[in-house]
């Protein structure tokens, strides 16, 4: 009978399973996507954010024209799926975030769960895709692979000041 307790203890309680013994923290960047906002997750995702012990840092609602997307997206630009992630990304606003915590990257990837929200439902069932994506395309969110695309990202749609705390930009 321990199993289900230590089970339930680990869904409840994820932070304390963490093997991150730093108080160094760390910044990831979170998107939820158009039909995480169209859907009207956009309050449920923030709530399971901040419940996982990260921090809003930075937040921007905006709507992204297809040349951001191109560019944001554009390791991907030589692939099939290009032109409708493309469309899809800029069919209505998006809820960009910078997140913070220790093992902001890992922890934000590891509750997101993977990317198709069909096969999350079946091996992490309680993840934010798998509560709110629809598909492998409409998977609800974002979030960075690793620390260095975290940085990246981080500064494609905020600005970073002197300080490091990131604003932003104008044109957004």
């Amino acid at each position: 009978m321990l199993l289900p307790f230590f089970l339930l203890s680990i869904l409840s309680f994820p932070n304390r399973c963490s093997a991150d013994f730093s108080t160094e923290t760390e910044r990831t960047l979170a998107i939820i996507k158009p039909d995480g906002v169209s859907g009207n997750h956009t309050n449920s995702v923030k709530e399971t954010i901040l419940n996982h012990g990260f921090r809003i840092k930075e937040e921007s609602f905006i709507q992204l024209d297809e040349d951001r997307v191109k560019s944001f997206y554009a390791e991907h630009s030589s692939r099939s799926f290009f032109p409708s992630l493309v469309e899809y990304m800029t069919s209505g606003p998006v809820l960009i975030m910078v997140l913070e915590k220790g093992n902001a990257v890992a922890d934000w990837r590891a509750l997101i769960g993977p990317t198709d929200p069909l096969k999350a439902k079946v091996t992490h069932p309680h993840s934010v895709r798998a509560i709110c994506g629809l598909n492998l395309q409409k998977n609800c969110v974002h979030g960075s692979d690793s620390p260095q695309s975290a940085s990246r990202e981080i500064s494609f749609f905020f600005k970073t000041t002197s300080s490091g705390h990131a604003s932003k930009h104008d044109e957004l």
